[in-house]
């Protein structure tokens, strides 16, 4: 089983890392850094998506795919878009109609935070700012009914922002289930690592036994 961990925007790839030394080796696993992918381009939405569509287009099975904030719209958007390539798919904290009033909120705090912070992630403010603005008319509530691979939507019980979309997403949606873990804020992946290996462990093992029978 390949299994891919994309993080979320003030995230790298090492975001994952504890999280992942719980899971063991049972798995390929992947954690790609979203803003080496797009490299030498602009840093909008659509560009990031692009590269990162062709990044896991480079996999001949199909995959695992577990999403975080705006690794979990990437996630969602390219299951969309590859059915075929996506064994199953869990959304962590996610969105699938963009919150246009917490995004200009989010740009706003993005202006007074020092560029240095930024920096350390791979990219720069105007980088951030722009991506965000570029994800703002994002809406896949009309194509949710053609996701039809397993489906798991996390959430922490402290995320006031992101809880009730996570809540509605997997309303939405005959073939997916919703935990939400106790104690816990955004970034369930850095503040429970392994709490959140525990719960990917047992729905990827459960998966694979469904695929088997």
């Amino acid at each position: 089983m390949t299994s891919i961990f994309v993080h979320g925007l003030g995230q790298n790839s090492s975001s994952w890392g504890e999280m992942m030394s719980f899971m063991g080796e049972s798995n390929q696993m992947y954690h790609p850094d979203l803003f080496d992918l797009v490299k030498e381009q602009e840093l909008t939405y659509k560009n990031l998506y692009t590269a990162f569509s062709e990044y896991i287009n480079e996999f001949l099975e199909s995959v695992n795919l577990v999403g975080l904030s705006l690794g979990a719209i990437l996630a969602l958007h390219y299951t969309l878009d590859y059915p075929e390539k996506v064994q199953s798919l869990v959304l962590i904290a996610p969105q699938y109609k963009m919150p246009k009033l917490l995004l200009k909120i989010q740009n706003i705090v993005f202006r007074f935070i020092p560029k240095s912070s930024f920096q350390k992630l791979g990219s720069s403010k105007s980088d951030f700012i722009r991506l965000t603005e570029s994800m703002i008319d994002l809406d896949f509530s009309q194509d949710l009914k053609r996701i039809g691979c397993h489906m798991l939507v996390v959430c922490g019980e402290k995320d006031k922002a992101n809880k009730r979309a996570a809540e509605q997403l997997a309303a939405k949606l005959s073939n997916a289930e919703i935990l939400k873990v106790k104690g816990v804020g955004h970034e369930i992946n850095t503040e429970a690592p392994e709490k959140l290996a525990s719960l990917l462990t047992d729905f990827l093992k459960e998966q694979q036994r469904s695929d088997e029978s």
